[in-house]
């Protein structure tokens, strides 16, 4: 869905991802604009609500090139970012508060280095949380970030989209 963009990140800042604000977590640009890379390559991603309590969800695919060297640190960086951010509330622009848990854990995935980072956000008098997932395949100066954000009961995680990302960048990268 949406548009393919490629080039340069779009929206830069000038706090690094190690001291990003915590609710940056669940942002799909959280990448780009705290760890600027290279060269961008992103795509919005969506499964449709099917039926019953399949919510669907919606998302973004991306591959960032890093500087050499600098994809590990960024990795490091992610990692740092969750440990600080455990769990946090956050304000939304309508005044309403939710509050969020975050876990670390390591993505199934051939790589030099691989991770899911999983928030779980919570509305006040909602105990069903809203779960966002990113994965992170690290090979080399390039990351590959699929995120899916999806309201409730997720039936897969972002492992089932991780996967076939990673295996279409070695294809293309085969030749």
């Amino acid at each position: 869905i949406d548009s393919t963009t490629t080039g340069a990140p779009h929206t830069l800042s000038t706090v690094p991802l190690a001291s990003m604000p915590c609710s940056q977590l669940t942002v799909e640009s959280f990448m780009t604009a705290h760890a600027h890379p290279v060269e961008d390559v992103a795509v919005a991603v969506e499964q449709e609500h099917i039926v019953g309590d399949d919510y669907g969800w919606f998302g973004q695919e991306s591959l960032d090139r890093y500087a050499p060297g600098r994809a590990a640190a960024v990795m490091a960086a992610v990692r740092g970012v969750a440990q600080r951010c455990t769990a946090y509330t956050d304000t939304l622009f309508d005044g309403s508060r939710t509050h969020n848990t975050v876990s670390v854990t390591r993505a199934h995935a051939r790589a030099d280095d691989s991770l899911v980072l999983r928030v779980a956000s919570t509305f006040s008098g909602d105990t069903d949380p809203i779960i966002t997932e990113t994965g992170f395949v690290r090979e080399g100066d390039v990351i590959i970030m699929v995120q899916k954000m999806f309201a409730r009961k997720p039936k897969s995680g972002v492992e089932t989209v991780l996967t076939p990302a990673v295996a279409a960048r070695y294809a293309a990268t085969a030749g």
